[in-house]
């Protein structure tokens, strides 16, 4: 079930507020804090409400889950993979999604590249670093990045636009504002040393938003402080 349009609205007030001050704290304009709803496990409906209220995309995870629910959907949202992608689904992720945001392997870079050549169309994504050094996150090592990315600018239909990670869960804030300060750090070192600009931070969710917006963060994915806890 999803939860009434009225009640998302003032959620996403509240979400808004919280932005701005954090936003206050770092000297920062809260309207460079793009705001990615993550509707995994929602019907097209949740996906629906953020359209309405204005909300800059949709996010979701698993690649079953969300076609038939893109397929569906009669509004020209923004759809966002940021879920695990295997080089066997690459296809459909590539004609189904905007950008993909959890690229961390030469195998699925090249395979999204020979995917959206076959399509004609130059697919963006960002590079997944595991900057928290959570073996239970996926993502490419903070010093296996500049590899990545020396590799994905050699390809023909693939667009780097930034960089996105996933703080490890953790009761403490230190160990979120951590894991964001070393991936834009990450991004400034890449920056200079490729000149090639990155300007996409995608980090921060929920619960460690707030940390993410001052190390820099440029999009965070929320969902369960828009739609509710998940069953």
């Amino acid at each position: 079930m999803v939860i009434d349009y009225n009640t998302f609205n003032e959620r996403c007030n509240a979400l808004q507020e919280r932005i701005a001050n954090a936003c206050v704290i770092c000297g920062r304009n809260p309207g460079s804090v793009k705001i990615l709803a993550v509707t995994k496990t929602y019907s097209v409906e949740a996906a629906l409400h953020a359209y309405k209220y204005g909300l800059w995309g949709a996010g979701e995870n698993r690649i079953q889950e969300s076609i038939p629910k893109i397929e569906a959907c009669s509004k020209p949202i923004r759809w966002e993979l940021i879920g695990h992608l295997q080089s066997n689904k690459a296809k459909l992720a590539v004609s189904h999604f905007d950008r993909i945001q959890s690229v961390d392997s030469d195998k699925l870079l090249s395979r999204i590249d020979a995917c959206a050549q076959a399509e004609g169309k130059i697919m963006p994504v960002l590079l997944q670093v595991n900057a928290g050094e959570d073996p239970a996150k996926h993502g490419v090592s903070l010093e296996e990045a500049p590899r990545l990315l020396e590799e994905a600018l050699g390809l023909e239909a693939v667009q780097v636009e930034g960089v996105m990670t996933i703080a490890p869960l953790s009761g403490s804030e230190s160990v979120a504002e951590r894991t964001f300060e070393r991936l834009r750090m990450l991004r400034d070192d890449l920056e200079s040393q490729f000149h090639y600009k990155l300007p996409e931070l995608s980090m921060g969710m929920s619960g460690d938003f707030e940390a993410a917006i001052r190390a820099g963060s440029t999009l965070i994915r929320v969902g369960s402080m828009l739609y509710g806890q998940r069953s």
